[in-house]
């Protein structure tokens, strides 16, 4: 980043690979926190190395796992609703693409998909479902109607050609669809250093909503809609629940998650945010 405003923030662990200590450190000027030190290409690498990394994987081996699954089946749904509400089919782009689960909804509905992936492991299962994954650079220049990166915006190491490239890409009446979490939210102040949406260092970045609007305006680029997304809010305070006790504690990160969706509604700070984004009117 260009900005050089930098604060101490917080100390976080890496709590499901490594083990790790990290700081964010918080960019006063765009609101946003970044992860320091940020490994780099394949350092990066590693702290994927994990069968705990679920959303590279379609297994259900605990309980965790399968509720994880039956609310991203009801997450693809509302993520294809979103998509068909702001075009009538066209091309679609999903930059980070997992297992290929929403292409694949979205190809089923006739949207004509195609994806982006880091992972081999993950290629290899979308592969099987008939979802066709390329690097981005072999896609020609406004060439999609929707492009949707669902949770992977704080996973690009270089964010500012990240949203370069987005633009190069997008046609000029076309979509973009950010999904991030908030740092912002009631659970991730709750839980501090142990709130598992931080998931040092995979996660590089840490969004408000004041630093998506001033970055994509940077490449002529408006916020158009903010979505709340409620299921999120749960399954991270599971999870925090988790690196904080050692425990699932089912029943207080059920409370805490309707506590923050409930406090959420006064400032409009949801554990994670759905961004709509179009090219700016000239």
């Amino acid at each position: 980043m260009t900005s050089t405003n930098h604060k101490h923030y917080q100390t976080v662990k890496d709590n499901s690979v490594s083990k790790e200590v990290f700081e964010l450190l918080h960019d006063e000027d765009l609101d946003m926190l970044i992860t320091s030190p940020q490994p780099k290409g394949t350092e990066l690498s590693k702290y994927y190395e994990s069968d705990d990394y679920i959303s590279h994987t379609d297994s259900k081996r605990s309980i965790f796992e399968k509720a994880y699954h039956f609310i991203k089946n009801i997450a693809l749904k509302n993520k294809l609703s979103l998509v068909n509400s702001l075009k009538k089919k066209g091309k679609l782009l999903d930059i980070g693409a997992g297992t290929g689960d929403f292409l694949l909804t979205a190809k089923n509905d006739g949207w004509n998909v195609i994806g982006v992936e880091p992972s081999e492991k993950a290629r290899l299962i979308a592969a099987k479902k008939g979802i066709e994954l390329k690097p981005v650079a072999d896609f020609n220049d406004h060439s999609f109607d929707i492009i949707t990166m669902w949770h992977v915006l704080e996973h690009v190491p270089d964010l500012q050609n990240q949203i370069k490239e987005l633009k190069r890409l997008l046609k000029p009446n076309g979509a973009i669809i950010i999904a991030v979490p908030n740092f912002k939210s009631y659970d991730a102040k709750y839980y501090g250093e142990f709130w598992a949406a931080y998931d040092t260092p995979r996660h590089l970045w840490h969004f408000s909503k004041t630093a998506i609007k001033k970055l994509f305006q940077n490449e002529n680029i408006e916020l158009v809609k903010i979505l709340p997304m409620k299921f999120d809010s749960f399954y991270v305070s599971l999870l925090s629940e988790k690196y904080k006790t050692g425990k699932m504690n089912f029943i207080k990160a059920f409370f805490i998650g309707l506590k923050s969706n409930w406090k959420a509604k006064e400032k409009f700070e949801y554990s994670s945010h759905i961004y709509v984004l179009k090219n700016a009117k000239n």
